[in-house]
């Protein structure tokens, strides 16, 4: 079932990882989604927004995926409850209460639930080849049937694994042995090898491929679930892909390795020197869109044929990138060198070639014309394989008049974060004046919840740091919230909290959904932009889903904002 404009829905967003249940290894699992249906199902709220889920390179960012067609094994539930394969008893003894205890304690920590996690499935996978796979058993047929559908993509997948194993598991391909550096290498490379050897990597690659079998069965199951509770799950997509991928190494005639995307400078993100004066390089590769069209953009009918099979909704992350990327001639590793540096002084070091748009600048009428049409182009092709799915254009940043109506035109809602739209005068636009195919969204996993940067403005004030500037944004945040004239608390306070809430609700968006920090008025991040460490992405959440309906103040946030989705006409 479609999801239509006609109704107006509520819901909330919470990465996989941050969601905390009584039996999790230490990360937010499938399971642990099933128990967020049934939280948003019992409160009204029929939206359940993610991250992407794909698999995670070694900075743990699901916006840097090791695949952008497999899932990350880290959101399996992992236990003889969920995989028949795995018995009661070994999963007991790898799988310890002290242990347990352990990693269910604070963030994420990856190295151990990871390695905790692949454990129970090799063990599960070892159960499942001795009983099933060479015999005609119902789970040998389902799982012979996922080769099949998935043939396209799993094989090489499953082989670049594999070979990132061989070479001290690091993704960067274009290190590795060079008999490992291509598909077409590393197949001539394996049948060098001795029978041994080659059913040894072999029965590693069905490894590979079993742990995605779980993941889809599992996440698809879950999308059913959430459709018989009326809670649809919202996934994301990014428009890019991490240069050191499955899909770059299988793909590479797909992507152009000379630049990285990224975006311009801009006023939000001041988060280094770089950022301020460069912009972001985030060291994703540009596509090639004319060898993607040659192929009838095969790669991402697939990329987008998998994520339809596991949500209902879904966010293209940095979709302006289809119309035109912001591009950088060196990679991220780089970016300390170009600092200082001016303009001409970089062009010099890059043959020339200097940041900016491509495949054009929006400098003239016949580029602008161009760029347009591009991203129509593709945006069509992924409607369509699309199917059912909703497909929401996140367009945040320096955006181009031509993408609003482009967006319209064809019928995708785009994303209306209050601090990011603005009237001449610096003043939040009126929230009833957000366009209907609009996704309104207080904040992201790249902003500080509405606590933490009401804190923040607070705290600049008091050391002296921009007076004036910070003073300015609190009135008008209080201004938006319905409370013009009153002084600012130093507290994020629960009428603030309110009032903020309850104007987002009765936007004129279709969406309205809410970082579930916000919901509950929380301070801590997921994500800070431009900064790397072992605190991005690795937040869950202090409480588990099961107490979240059990702390008097969690509740009394909760039943606020469930009221103020039902007052607004977002509860079906």
């Amino acid at each position: 079932m479609k999801l239509s404009p006609d109704q107006s829905r509520a819901g909330v967003l919470e990465p996989v990882f941050a969601m905390r249940t009584e039996a999790d290894l230490g990360v937010g699992d499938t399971a642990g989604v099933r128990q967020m249906i049934d939280w948003c199902q019992r409160h009204g709220l029929s939206l359940l927004q993610m991250l992407p889920i794909n698999e995670t390179s070694d900075d743990n960012s699901p916006y840097n995926a090791l695949s952008s067609l497999a899932l990350a094994p880290t959101t399996i539930a992992v236990s003889p409850r969920e995989i028949p394969d795995l018995s009661p008893k070994r999963f007991r003894e790898l799988a310890a209460p002290e242990l347990l205890a352990e990693l269910r304690q604070g963030p994420v920590n990856y190295p151990r639930v990871k390695a905790l996690k692949r454990t129970l499935l090799e063990t599960a996978f070892a159960s499942f080849l001795k009983r099933h796979f060479n015999h005609q058993t119902p789970r040998t047929a389902g799982f012979r049937s996922f080769l099949t559908e998935n043939a396209d993509w799993l094989s090489d997948y499953a082989l670049f694994r594999v070979l990132m194993e061989a070479n001290g598991n690091l993704p960067t391909w274009d290190r590795w042995a060079p008999e490992h550096r291509s598909p077409a290498r590393a197949r001539t490379w394996l049948l060098s090898l001795s029978e041994t050897e080659r059913d040894a990597l072999m029965r590693q690659q069905l490894f590979f491929a079993y742990v995605q079998w779980l993941a889809f069965s599992q996440w698809q199951s879950i999308k059913a679930y959430g459709a018989q509770q009326g809670v649809y799950l919202m996934g994301d997509i990014p428009f890019g892909v991490g240069r050191f991928s499955a899909d770059v190494w299988a793909n590479r005639a797909l992507f152009d390795l000379d630049w990285s995307g990224g975006a311009p400078p801009e006023k939000v993100f001041k988060v280094d020197a770089f950022t301020e004066k460069w912009g972001q390089n985030w060291g994703i590769p540009n596509y090639r869109w004319d060898e993607l069209r040659r192929r009838d953009f095969d790669w991402w009918r697939t990329r987008v044929g998998n994520i339809q099979k596991v949500f209902h909704l879904y966010r293209i992350d940095h979709a302006l990138g289809f119309f035109r990327i912001y591009s950088f001639p060196w990679t991220p590793e780089r970016n300390d060198e170009f600092l200082p540096l001016t303009e001409a002084e970089a062009a010099a070091k890059t043959g020339g070639r200097r940041p900016g748009f491509k495949q054009f600048a929006d400098d003239t009428p016949a580029h602008q014309a161009a760029n347009q049409a591009q991203g129509e182009e593709i945006l069509r092709i992924v409607q369509a394989a699309s199917g059912e799915t909703t497909v929401v254009a996140e367009d945040l940043g320096v955006v181009p008049d031509y993408v609003s109506g482009t967006l319209l035109k064809l019928g995708l809602p785009g994303f209306r974060i209050p601090m990011l739209f603005r009237e001449r005068d610096g003043t939040y636009s009126d929230p009833l004046a957000y366009p209907r195919l609009s996704l309104a969204q207080p904040t992201t996993h790249d902003h500080p919840p509405l606590a933490a940067g009401w804190a923040e403005c607070w705290a600049n004030i008091d050391a002296g740091k921009d007076v004036e500037t910070n003073r300015l944004e609190l009135r008008r945040l209080m201004d938006f919230a319905g409370l013009p004239g009153e002084e600012p608390p130093r507290a994020f306070t629960g009428r603030l909290h309110e009032a903020f809430t309850q104007n987002v609700m009765k936007s004129h968006s279709w969406l309205a959904v809410f970082q579930i920090t916000d919901v509950f008025a929380m301070t801590a991040r997921f994500n800070t932009p431009g900064s790397v460490g072992c605190a991005n992405w690795s937040y869950r959440l202090p409480h588990t889903v099961a107490q979240l309906d059990q702390d008097p103040t969690l509740l009394a946030k909760t039943q606020m904002f469930a009221r103020l989705a039902k007052e607004a006409g977002r509860v079906p």
